[in-house]
């Protein structure tokens, strides 16, 4: 029985058909005729008769995944674990399709690619698309670099010209779904309004300015270190500084930056405010783009607190505070002010967020700097159920449809896409680009189209969630994963060895250890050596599906499992032996919060000793660890009906002198 590809790949005009099976049919008895050699297991992206013949037409690339292609990067790739007899049978499926059209007997496995031998390049170019009306196909990729993935069946001819007629393949909209033309102009403002925005971050003096708020010096050296531990978990790991830089800034912005606002504190006497409608801008809040200014009430003083919605990213440098909108606005910036190419993010269900362009992976990152998340795009479809429908990348040169890159249910997504019809946005998209790129110089359009040739097969690609990633790539290489923090306590030690406290020369004269952990300040204390370590991530020892979270609105703070995950746990080890010390006496005290029929369970290990204890906030003695070498505290987080069920260490955020964990060791010669 055919696959859905080789169905839908049935379904174009017979000229098409024809045509683009003879390229598929090339590639697969290219395999089979070769089977040992690897050139012929690949196919570039960029390669013009993909480009231009597969990549537009319905069921083409879903056909070469069918075949057991997987997306790698720039290229399509048949791996050594492929089965030969699905591509047999997806072949043999597409020539009897073949050769029912051309009148003539189906060529066996291994032949002839129907009718003679094709020539991978050749072929009549520029043919007319057809989308399917249950996904994204790609379409509107012209030599300006425009492009998007519809649901419609539209043409792939450029914006000045007319759209050739549709094909008998229904329309996702019914009837009583049909945009109207006020609906069309809304969206319209909000492209040209997102589009000239972006133009802001390269202000070279604005950049400037947000280069004089960014630690870069720092931020670099611990780029460096973490790409020092990447390449320690993966020898052949090809990311770049770059990478690494991306996720130190998503860090600091969050941790050190920038502030969540739910209600801003009452101006008179610092309590609590209350929402309280709107209140006319001033001069001086039109002036940075604050036309909208929300009404903050506190009903102990009577009193309201002005919050300006500032708009404008150099007064948000300033102001360092707000919401999702503000948040995705000054990031963007601070990353094109660190040379780093970036693009704003809008999505038409109230959310935005930034993309960050590696060029070491060749693919544009998920970046939300609200949630420290990197690279993981079903975060809001999966993780927060999110019901999606449009979502376009802003930059200086160009506006994308990106839609698919954040949903694993294109079919619904396709349902929901009623506010402007397929073809308008198409066409509106390549007429926005078409203007803003003319300036732009043949190298620079034909890199931009290089790459949206790679975000369109990744679009169309198959894709689920993961657990533990909430849809992150699974494609993202061991070095990348490490370098999140995501290769999970379940990998071998060799590629999951994480941070282990060895005394040092203080402690070792002194003979104690003591650690403390700050959950509000994030970060590690040794009183004995003075020495701190920022981000709780970096002392610890393993750690699987966990996260540090911050409650603006109840103003607490503490590490709970991954959203969307049944459980998570962390751990910490220490080696005195490598000191050539053992363990005396062991102190440990720990603070764990559940809720409902959330559990948390915490222990001690060394060897085949294991002592549970209990996070109450008390200091449990530890006298089996006596005469140890090593110690590893362990916590596990699970059941409860939500992830916010079992949570370590939650304290208040204005708590900055309280250890939610303490560790004291006592220690004697070996």
């Amino acid at each position: 029985m055919a696959g859905a590809g080789v169905s839908a790949l049935c379904e174009n005009p017979n000229e098409v058909f024809l045509d683009v099976s003879k390229i598929l049919l090339t590639y697969a008895d290219n395999i089979l005729r070769n089977p040992n050699e690897d050139k012929y297991k690949s196919i570039r992206i960029g390669n013009p008769t993909f480009s231009s013949k597969l990549l537009p037409v319905r069921g083409a690339v879903e056909c070469l995944f069918e075949m057991g292609f997987e997306e790698a990067d720039t290229h399509l790739i048949f791996p050594k674990t492929a089965s030969v007899e699905q591509l047999r049978r997806v072949r043999e499926s597409i020539a009897a399709e073949r050769s029912q059209r051309l009148g003539a007997a189906a060529p066996s496995g291994g032949g002839g690619s129907g009718g003679g031998r094709a020539v991978v390049g050749g072929g009549q170019a520029g043919v007319t698309p057809q989308v399917p009306s249950s996904g994204p196909s790609a379409a509107g990729v012209t030599a300006a670099g425009a492009s998007t993935a519809t649901c419609a069946s539209v043409s792939a001819a450029p914006p000045s010209q007319p759209a050739p007629p549709a094909s008998p393949a229904p329309s996702p909209q019914s009837s009583s779904q049909q945009p109207t033309l006020a609906s069309s102009m809304a969206f319209f403002r909000t492209l040209q309004s997102n589009f000239q925005h972006v133009l802001l971050y390269e202000s070279a003096a604005l950049q400037r300015k947000a280069r004089n708020c960014i630690p870069e010096t720092r931020l670099l050296a611990q780029a460096q270190h973490r790409l020092q531990q990447a390449r320690q978990a993966d020898p052949g790991c090809s990311l770049s500084e770059q990478d690494m830089l991306v996720l130190e800034l998503l860090q600091w912005f969050k941790g050190e930056f920038f502030s969540w606002v739910d209600s801003l504190p009452c101006s008179r006497c610092g309590g609590n405010t209350q929402h309280a409608g709107s209140l006319p801008p001033s001069d001086e809040e039109l002036r940075w783009d604050g036309g909208r200014v929300e009404k903050h009430f506190c009903p102990a003083c009577q009193i309201a607190t002005r919050f300006p919605r500032y708009n404008n990213p150099e007064k948000l440098l300033e102001t360092r505070r707000g919401r999702c909108g503000e948040w995705a606005n000054c990031f963007t910036l601070c990353c094109r002010a660190l040379g780093l190419e970036a693009r704003y993010i809008w999505d038409s269900t109230d959310h935005v967020w930034t993309e960050v362009y590696s060029v070491s992976q060749g693919r544009w990152l998920h970046c939300d700097s609200c949630e420290n998340a990197c690279d993981r795009p079903l975060l809001y479809e999966v993780g927060w159920g999110k019901k999606l429908s449009y979502i376009l990348a802003f930059s200086k040169d160009q506006v994308v449809d990106v839609t698919w890159r954040y949903s694993c249910k294109h079919a619904e997504v396709c349902a929901r896409r009623t506010q402007v019809a397929e073809t308008w946005l198409l066409h509106t998209l390549n007429a926005l680009n078409t203007v803003r790129q003319q300036p732009l110089s043949t190298e620079r359009k034909r890199e931009m189209l290089e790459r949206l040739l790679v975000e369109l097969v990744e679009f169309i690609s198959p894709k689920s969630p993961q657990r533990g990633e909430l849809g992150g790539r699974v494609s993202g290489s061991r070095a990348w994963r490490a370098a999140r923090g995501e290769l999970g306590a379940a990998a071998p030690p060799q590629e999951t060895a994480g941070f282990v406290f060895v005394p040092t020369e203080t402690e070792k004269r002194e003979k104690v250890f003591r650690l403390c952990y700050n959950a509000t300040t994030d970060s590690y204390t040794r009183p004995g050596s003075g020495d701190v370590i920022s981000g709780w991530e970096k002392g610890v020892w393993r750690k699987e599906d966990v996260f540090r979270k911050v409650e603006d609105d109840w103003q607490m703070v503490y590490l709970a499992r991954a959203e969307g995950c049944s459980a998570g746990s962390i751990s910490w080890k220490l080696d005195c032996g490598a000191a050539g010390l053992r363990i005396k006496t062991a102190t440990v005290r720990a603070h764990t919060s559940t809720f409902e029929s959330g559990r948390v369970r915490c222990s001690v290990c060394s060897g085949d000793i294991c002592v549970a204890f209990t996070g109450d906030g008390e200091a449990h003695e530890l006298p089996a660890l006596a005469g140890a070498t090593e110690m590893t505290i362990q916590v596990e987080l699970e059941e409860g009906s939500s992830w916010q069920h079992a949570q370590l260490f939650r304290q208040g955020l204005k708590e900055t002198d309280k250890s939610s964990l303490e560790i004291v060791v006592e220690m004697e010669d070996a």
